[in-house]
């Protein structure tokens, strides 16, 4: 019997902050760990970084200077245990 692998898929997060001085990509896939995933500033003031993501569901925010923020180009969103929302993506 064939054994079959989950592969991981890169996964590009894009956040328009030209004001902010540090983003990170926080989630259920670094465990909401706000030094694990910093993003790289362009010329233009997105903030871009890709992930590794294996398939499933996973919850994220952006965390800017110290405040969480919501992915605003994602449609999908589910309640959190603190009385707001975290931005969800899912990969295939």
């Amino acid at each position: 019997m064939a054994k079959v692998m989950t592969k991981s898929r890169s996964q590009e997060f894009k956040l328009h902050a030209p004001q902010a001085k540090r983003v990170s990509l926080v989630g259920t896939f670094n465990n909401w760990d706000i030094k694990a995933n910093p993003a790289k500033k362009d010329s233009t003031g997105n903030w871009m970084l890709k992930v590794s993501l294996k398939p499933g569901k996973y919850e994220y925010k952006f965390y800017v200077d110290g405040s969480w923020i919501n992915d605003p180009r994602c449609a999908s969103a589910v309640y959190n245990p603190f009385g707001t929302q975290n931005s969800i993506v899912e990969i295939k």
